[in-house]
C-alpha cells in the first residue's frame, strides 16, 4: 500500500530522526508535556551472523509515531560498538545525532552507494518488540548506513520498514497537539553549500537555494517525496535556536512538524519561550532532548487556527 511511511521505487522520504539522551523517561515527560504520544520504550536487537541469537544492537528507544514519519529518542543499553558510538556522541551533547531517510529498497541503494564510491557500513538487518493490542510484534527493518565519521552531524542512514502496519499503529499516531508529519530537519553549518552537497550524494538530489518569510528566511532545501532537509547558515541558525548548537560545526538542530490545527497549539504559543514566526511556532526542546528547536507550522490542508 502506498504511503508516506512506504516509499514506492525511486521515493525518498525523511522517515525519522534521532534525539541521544541520558534518561528516555524524562524526555518522554517532555515529549508529553508537548502534547505527543508517546510509544513504551523498546530495546533493539539483531541476530548473530553465526548463531542466529538476538543481540542487543547498544541502543533502546521511545518514538513518536506520526501519520507521516516519527521522532525517535534513543537511550543507551549495551556498550557494543553502536551503543559506545552513542555514549561518544551524548558524551558532547544531548539532542539531534541521527537523521533516517526511507527508501523502497534499502539493500539496493546500498549497492548503488558503495558503487558511487561511497564509504559504507554493511548492510545490517534491525529488529525490536513492539507492543501491540494483542501483545507483542516484531517491528523489522534493513539499514544501510555511512561508515562513522563521514557525516560531522551524526549517524546518516536509509532503511526500508518491513512490517509498517506494526510500525504506525494508529493508537500511536493520534497527538493532543494535531501534529501530522515530519515536516523537516534543520542542519546548521558553517559551510551549508558543503554540507547539502554530502547529503544530497547520498540521498541522490539535488539542494535547491531558499528565500521565506517564515522562521528559516534563507538557505537550502533537499525537497524529498516526503519531507525535507534544510541547510542554513550558521549565524542565521543560531539566531533561529538562540544559541549555537555546535559552533563552527555542522550539526542537526531543529525538526519542523507539520500540525492539522495550529489552534490546539495555543497553549504551547503562551509559553514565554515560545515565538510566534509567521504562522508558525517556534519553542526551544526541553533540556531532556538536548539544544535545538520544534518549529510547528500548519499542515497542508489544515488550519491556521
Amino acid at each position: 500500500m502506498k504511503s508516506a511511511n512506504c516509499p514506492t521505487l525511486n521515493e525518498v522520504s525523511l522517515d525519522h530522526t534521532g534525539h541521544f539522551v541520558p534518561d528516555v523517561e524524562a524526555a518522554r515527560a517532555a515529549l508529553v508535556d508537548l502534547g505527543f504520544t508517546v510509544t513504551p520504550f523498546s530495546a533493539q536487537v539483531q541476530p548473530d551472523p553465526e548463531t542466529g541469537q538476538e543481540l542487543l544492537t547498544g541502543t533502546g528507544n521511545i518514538c513518536v509515531m506520526l501519520p507521516q514519519g516519527y521522532i525517535e529518542v534513543l537511550a543507551h543499553t549495551a556498550d557494543t560498538p553502536i551503543g559506545l558510538e552513542f555514549k561518544a556522541a551524548l558524551n558532547l551533547r544531548a539532542g539531534l545525532h541521527l537523521s533516517a531517510f526511507g527508501v523502497a529498497d534499502a539493500a539496493s541503494r546500498h549497492a548503488e552507494l558503495v558503487r558511487d564510491g561511497l564509504d559504507m557500513r554493511p548492510l545490517v538487518h534491525f529488529s525490536r518488540e513492539v507492543e501491540t493490542d494483542d501483545g507483542h510484534e516484531t517491528a523489522a527493518f534493513t539499514v544501510a548506513r555511512l561508515a562513522a565519521g563521514k557525516m560531522p552531524e551524526g549517524r546518516v542512514q536509509i532503511l526500508t520498514h518491513h512490517t509498517v502496519s506494526t510500525m504506525w499503529q494508529p493508537r500511536w499516531t493520534h497527538h493532543a497537539n494535531r501534529a501530522q508529519a515530519l515536516q523537516g530537519l534543520i542542519v546548521s553549518s558553517p559551510d551549508p553549500a558543503g554540507a547539502a552537497a554530502r547529503f544530497g550524494r547520498f540521498l541522490g538530489r539535488q539542494p535547491e537555494p531558499f528565500r521565506e518569510s517564515g522562521p528559516l528566511k534563507e538557505g537550502l532545501r533537499i525537497s524529498l517525496d516526503h519531507g525535507a532537509v534544510d541547510f542554513l547558515p550558521e549565524p542565521v541558525a543560531t539566531d533561529l535556536v538562540g544559541v549555537a548548537v555546535d559552533p563552527g560545526q555542522s550539526c542537526f538542530v531543529g525538526l519542523r512538524i507539520a500540525v492539522s490545527d495550529m489552534s490546539a497549539l495555543s497553549a504551547l504559543g503562551g509559553r514565554p519561550e515560545a515565538r510566534q514566526i509567521g504562522s508558525s511556532i517556534a519553542l526551544p526542546f526541553a533540556p531532556a532532548l538536548g539544544t535545538g528547536l520544534w518549529i510547528f507550522e500548519t499542515a497542508q490542508g489544515g488550519s491556521a487556527g
